[in-house]
């Protein structure tokens, strides 16, 4: 039971996403920071607020007399973060592993595809070749394959 958890554990994958949490993790808190501390008080500077979140509070009365609030504001800060953050990871990871990959692939795919020239025969091609030659049969490129020596009526026909 305590082999397989350590197989687990040390395989390759798991250790690649504990490294992608505490990177997103990290990444997640450096948005958040530029998204509070940045753009929130820009936009909330737009519409007379501290930031976006005290901008757009709607207060209601309550049934029992009281007053509540809605604040559209920390909404869209939080979907404006969320945007940053996808438009971020999208642009700076997604978009160049894509590229990559598809190099990759066009790499492969070229490579695969070789022309026929590239490639030299088999052994088993060669011999077929040969033997070919030497029947006189034509080759499958066309070309004709070399004639046996015509037989001479001089003192070798004798033999």
């Amino acid at each position: 039971m305590l082999k397989g958890f350590k197989d687990f554990i040390l395989r390759g994958n798991v250790i690649d996403l504990a490294v992608a949490v505490v990177i997103g993790t990290a990444f997640t808190a450096i948005v958040t920071t530029l998204v509070t501390a940045l753009i929130n008080p820009l936009i909330g500077a737009l519409f007379n607020a501290k930031d976006l979140q005290h901008a757009f509070i709607v207060t209601i009365p309550t049934i029992a007399g009281g007053t509540a609030k809605i604040l559209f504001g920390s909404v869209i800060a939080a979907v404006l973060q969320f945007l940053i953050v996808a438009a971020v990871v999208y642009f700076a990871l997604v978009l160049p592993i894509n590229r990559l990959s598809k190099i990759s692939f066009l790499k492969r795919k070229t490579e695969d595809t070789a022309s026929p020239s590239d490639v030299p025969p088999t052994e088993t091609e060669l011999l077929i070749q040969i033997r070919d030659l030497l029947a006189g049969v034509p080759s499958p490129e066309g070309n004709h394959a070399l004639q046996p020596p015509a037989e001479s009526t001089g003192s070798h026909a004798a033999r």
